[in-house]
């Protein structure tokens, strides 16, 4: 005897009970999505790793003074770019929008590519604000985006079983990325970076609207991405755990801002030309997916269910506070180990960027599940946008200002570990907040 269930056939053996087969049809299909997912999510990081270190090398070769003018610029992107992208994303068909955008971006890319055959010409000041910008916003909209589909393909029990897995596919593209950077720059040079991303981005479209296509008419066509910056802002003021969050993106981003700055400094005074300078931050971007995927797979899930979320934000707090003493102490000095030379300053962000990525943000969204949904998605969206770039403008522009007092690195370190250190406390009040609110509902 044989009943059918949604997915499944039961089949009755007489000598025992039921047995539960899967559709083999049904379940390869929906493996079949997950690895074009995977792959498209691979090939969308890859794209934007390949270029990250090309807009680096420009933030290098100006040096730390110009950051400033990077990250407002930045900032005034997002507060502009969030309204168009949500009106946008709510008039035009899901396949359509997936089209122009990143249409409009690989479009971009190849433009870009004389720009930079004449870099030494037009400046790395003027070109690098351009670019730096367009690459930030370029991030936020193919993510985004991708997100959003994904959203529509999986839900519920898919979701947690596809997501995971097409994360994995992002995390290997952010790997060879900066590898393909480091191994073709030398090569090609820095214009045709940017075609190799193109391409890789062709790629990427042409998988998300096969996935978009394959999904069948039963469903809508086109979805609003959510959220209102204004909700968001004052939800950042009203409720106590969203603002302790806020505070902790200002200081713990505040470390990442003051070490790529530094890095910055480095880099123009040690890397004379453009291919040696992205072939450096392409370097340093590898050494960060690296120790970052190995934090995740050997430290956070074991930390995360064995200590609390707790652990996963104070940690790297403490983390902070001593690579910030360490270059307090030691400032740029260089260390012999097993025959290499290392760098305190790169060595600073390789760390600390690491277990950024790798601990802290599995910490914050996991807290983040305890919130309401306007907190969630609202709250949270113009924490990790609008709050995370004035925290880069404030930080460029006070790191500026201490420097035009005369300040040393050390006195810059000192002070920078002191804010380190406030964003493990506002990482254990967020916490708490979070289990009295969840208690309040």
């Amino acid at each position: 005897m044989q009943w059918r269930i949604e997915g499944c056939d039961v089949h009755e053996h007489q000598n025992g009970p039921p047995a539960l087969t899967f559709h083999e049809g049904e379940r390869s299909a929906e493996a079949r999505r997950v690895g074009v997912a995977a792959l498209a999510f691979f090939c969308i990081l890859a794209a934007y790793y390949v270029i990250r270190p090309v807009r680096d090398q420009l933030a290098g070769a100006t040096g730390s003074v110009a950051l400033p003018w990077f990250y407002a610029g930045t900032f005034v992107a997002m507060l502009a770019v969030a309204p168009v992208f949500g009106w946008l994303s709510a008039r035009l068909p899901r396949r359509a929008l997936l089209a122009w955008s990143y249409g409009f971006f690989v479009a971009c890319l190849v433009a870009c590519v004389p720009l930079f055959a004449v870099q030494a010409r037009i400046g790395a000041r003027a070109l690098g604000i351009g670019f730096f910008i367009w690459v930030s916003v370029f991030n936020l909209f193919v993510v985004s985006l991708f997100w959003s589909l994904m959203a529509d393909l999986f839900d519920g029990e898919r979701a947690t079983r596809a997501f995971p897995l097409i994360a994995l596919g992002g995390a290997f593209g952010a790997l060879v990325g900066p590898a393909l950077t480091s191994l073709l720059v030398a090569r090609i040079g820095v214009p045709a970076l940017l075609g190799v991303s193109a391409v890789l981005l062709l790629a990427a479209l042409a998988l998300l609207l096969r996935l978009s296509a394959a999904q069948g008419a039963g469903h809508a066509d086109s979805a609003p991405l959510g959220g209102s910056l204004l909700a968001g802002l004052r939800a950042t003021f009203a409720d106590p755990f969203l603002r302790l969050m806020a505070l902790l993106m200002l200081c713990s981003d505040g470390v990442g801002t003051l070490a790529y700055a530094l890095v910055a400094d480095y880099a123009k005074a040690n890397f004379t030309d453009a291919v040696a300078r992205t072939a450096f931050y392409g370097h340093v971007d590898l050494a960060v997916n690296l120790i970052q995927m190995a934090l995740q797979v050997g430290l956070t899930r074991w930390l995360l269910a064995r200590f609390g979320i707790v652990a996963g934000l104070v940690l790297p707090a403490l983390v902070n506070v001593a690579m910030l003493l360490a270059v307090a102490v030691f400032g740029a000095a260089q260390f012999g180990l097993a025959g290499f030379t290392l760098a305190l300053i790169p060595a600073m962000l390789i760390v600390t960027r690491s277990f950024a990525y790798g601990v802290t943000k599995p910490a914050a969204d996991a807290l983040y599940t305890r919130s309401t949904r306007e907190i969630r998605y609202k709250g949270k969206n113009f924490v990790e946008t609008a709050v995370w770039r004035f925290g880069d403008v404030t930080v460029a522009s006070a790191l500026d200002g201490l420097r035009a007092l005369g300040a040393t690195l050390g006195a810059i370190g000192g002070l920078s570990a002191v804010a380190a250190g406030l964003a493990g406390v506002f990482g254990w009040r967020a916490v708490v907040a979070s289990r009295q609110g969840r208690r309040l509902r």
